[in-house]
């Protein structure tokens, strides 16, 4: 399945990354993406991560942090520089990133978006992260995820 599927998939293969690629069935009636995929796979929601936009001082904002958490916004702010986030709307996500929700990928977007990593992530050999569609995660090396997408390490979960 690696280079095949989706934009993010063909990224780690273009540029030869190890990685795995994991999928499960998707349950279209589950609206906890996160968590699904972590039971899914077996994985603790620490080790799984979700892929969040928010919108920092009227710039769309990538966030990435563990499925057990929540993105603190002040933090992913301050993390860019910035005084403000909000949430980012879910049509205006898609349409920037090319991904849908529950399926959004920090890896092969449209357009590279500042990105802010939990540094949570750093603990594990390995993450997961959405691999471009609900049911399909990817997992690969924490540094190799901050390389591909030009992300800041900082603390930005909030438990």
């Amino acid at each position: 399945m690696a280079g095949k599927g989706t934009p993010a998939t063909a990224l780690l293969a273009r540029r030869g990354i190890a990685h795995r690629v994991h999928s499960y069935d998707h349950d279209d009636r589950e609206t906890g993406y996160g968590p699904e995929a972590a039971r899914a796979m077996g994985q603790h929601p620490d080790r799984v991560f979700k892929t969040l936009v928010a919108v920092v001082d009227g710039a769309m904002t990538v966030g990435i942090v563990p499925v057990s958490a929540q993105l603190d916004l002040k933090a992913l702010a301050a993390a860019v520089g910035g005084k403000r986030a909000v949430m980012a709307d879910v049509a205006d996500a898609e349409r920037i990133t090319g991904y849908v929700a529950g399926g959004i990928s920090p890896l092969g977007q449209r357009r590279r978006l500042p990105t802010v990593l939990d540094s949570s992530a750093t603990g594990f050999s390995t993450v997961y992260c959405s691999g471009g569609r609900r049911g399909l995660e990817i997992e690969l090396a924490p540094d190799d995820l901050v390389s591909l997408t030009g992300a800041k390490v900082a603390t930005i979960a909030l438990s």
